[in-house]
């Protein structure tokens, strides 16, 4: 067995600045790690078959869901069930790290024009 590597995040979210474009640090049992910088507003879609977790690392978000919005901070996380439908946003720019499942799209069930087709490895 080989010794695992340490990921550092935060030069992980310094090797790039686009918004809403997710790229993966690591893998666990079946579900890719990922980082992303968001500002503005996604995409209201749903992940029928997996739950979403989102971990705030710097600043602050929310996440709109049909009946109710959930803020939340550095130091904070949210699970979303599978299947519901969710829409997350930043006023300001914000570092997260969640867990989709391994080849989840990004923007779920619902194609646009936020949706990776690919997401790179850093």
């Amino acid at each position: 067995m080989s010794i695992p590597a340490v990921v550092n995040l935060a030069e992980k979210l310094a090797s790039f600045n686009d918004h809403w474009k997710p790229h993966i640090v690591g893998h666990y049992n079946g579900n890719e790690i990922r980082v992303a910088k968001i500002g503005g507003d996604f995409t209201w879609h749903a992940h029928p078959e997996t739950d979403e977790m989102f971990l705030i690392i710097k600043g602050k978000m929310g996440i709109e869901f049909r009946d109710g919005v959930r803020h939340f901070g550095a130091g904070e996380m949210v699970v979303v069930p599978k299947g519901v439908e969710h829409r997350p946003f930043a006023t300001e720019e914000c570092h997260i790290l969640f867990l989709d499942r391994e080849g989840e799209s990004n923007t779920g069930d619902t194609p646009s024009h936020r949706t990776r087709a690919k997401l790179e490895s850093i």
